[in-house]
């Protein structure tokens, strides 16, 4: 199943105000946050918080997933116990590097009888994740692991190997076309991450059009001025949809059955072409479901 992955918004766990006002933002996803967002001595407190906050529903269609804590915290394990009874989309872990990470995850949520509903998305944020990317996108092959997705996080990628974040992601560039080809080639879906001064909408577009270019499914966000302007670069513009729905057309046509590729417009439009249509309208008519 397509569903839209064009904003996903980080709301931290200890925040009663913001959990309330995740029901009503414009965001494909909510990424419930136990993690970065949340102090030390709040980590309960935001569990519970988040528990409730699911148990009472009223997202609509939004993708609800829990950033747990990482795997070398002490809070990681309940982490996972509250969100195999709260029953969101998805679990967020941090800081995966390995396969053992994941097969430490699949198997906390294995002894819990969680729900496999309950979908693992992956945060590739270490040297050792990129480096391995590749083996951990391998691993969605095994069902019970429950491999959903990547999330790419710069800002740890950053501090731990001393590269810089400048404008325009050059130095991260190799990186990031690294992790989509791994996600692609094991038919995952993978987000960028988030663009760090909510002020600068200019800087905000520009990322995410890079991020829409590179090959992303979506962008992390952590501010809800940042809503409107990553679903509209991640929507497939009219244009666009209505040209797929004509390549589409034609090749439906009797005469074009048993073709390869046929002309239109002066061009030369391949089969290729029409399987990228058919996810354009996909995803264009599961953006107007989402209402």
């Amino acid at each position: 199943m397509i569903r839209p992955r064009r904003s996903h918004l980080f709301m931290p766990g200890s925040n009663p105000r913001a959990l309330e006002k995740a029901r009503t933002v414009a965001a494909d996803g909510i990424i419930l946050d136990l993690e970065d967002a949340v102090a030390p001595d709040s980590k309960g407190t935001a569990r519970d918080a988040i528990a409730e906050t699911l148990g009472k529903g009223g997202f609509g269609k939004r993708e609800m997933l829990v950033r747990i804590n990482a795997l070398d915290s002490p809070w990681w394990i309940d982490d996972v116990a509250m969100a195999a009874k709260a029953k969101p989309d998805g679990i967020l872990v941090p800081k995966v590097s390995s396969i053992e990470d994941l097969n430490a995850v699949a198997d906390r949520l294995s002894d819990l009888n969680a729900d496999m509903s309950i979908k693992v998305w992956a945060m590739i944020e270490t040297s050792r994740a990129i480096l391995h990317v590749e083996e951990l996108a391998a691993c969605s092959r095994d069902a019970e692991v429950r491999l959903a997705g990547f999330v790419w996080g710069p800002n740890d990628i950053a501090r731990e190997t001393r590269i810089r974040m400048t404008p325009g992601r050059a130095s991260m560039l190799g990186m990031i076309t690294q992790c989509v080809l791994a996600a692609r080639l094991y038919g995952l879906d993978i987000l960028d991450g988030p663009y760090s001064n909510f002020n600068d909408n200019e800087g905000f577009i520009a990322e995410a059009e890079q991020g829409r270019d590179i090959g992303f499914d979506g962008k992390t966000l952590i501010h809800p001025a940042q809503i409107d302007a990553s679903n509209k670069v991640f929507t497939p513009p009219a244009d666009e949809v209505a040209q797929a729905r004509r390549i589409i057309a034609a090749f439906e046509q009797p005469e074009n059955a048993s073709r390869g590729a046929i002309q239109m417009d002066g061009k030369m439009v391949e089969r290729l072409h029409a399987e990228m249509a058919k996810r354009t309208i996909a995803i264009a008519d599961a953006i107007a479901a989402m209402g």
